[in-house]
């Protein structure tokens, strides 16, 4: 898979209409990168220990890119912007997502949910008892 389709695919796993803010999308995208990538095809992203924990800055590119297509809105809300498949961008995620297979679909949907029903803090604390090595530039104080 290219770095966009498991863009697309990891939004789709959130349902239609899911929107994801930028720490939601980072992590996320580590998380994948880190637990499945024997089922996307390797490691996609070059996170490094940033602010907030993994980051990576062509994650961004990847959304802009898509953006471009139409395929994802950027919504902003103010302090942060909100990221949400088109409904053509949200077919194509699926069709990307349903074509990984049961296991790995099954496990972007949980994992996506599991990230979006937590707040910033705990998501971000999260990520650092899973990966301590991530805190070490981060300005964020558990």
């Amino acid at each position: 898979m290219e770095k966009r389709e498991i863009v697309l695919a990891a939004f789709a796993a959130g349902g239609e209409n899911a929107g994801y803010s930028p720490v939601q999308v980072q992590k996320i995208l580590f998380l994948i990168d880190r637990k499945a990538a024997d089922h996307v095809g390797g490691t996609h992203f070059d996170f490094v220990p940033y602010d907030y924990g993994p980051f990576d800055r062509s994650v961004y590119d990847v959304i802009d890119g898509l953006w471009a297509e139409g395929l994802v809105e950027k919504r902003d809300l103010g302090r942060y912007r909100e990221y949400v498949l088109t409904p053509e961008g949200y077919k194509r995620g699926l069709a990307k997502l349903d074509g990984l297979g049961d296991t790995a679909a099954t496990y972007l949907r949980r994992l996506v949910e599991w990230v979006r029903s937590l707040t910033f803090r705990q998501l971000v604390s999260s990520v650092y008892k899973m990966y301590p090595h991530m805190q070490i530039n981060s300005i964020f104080r558990a």
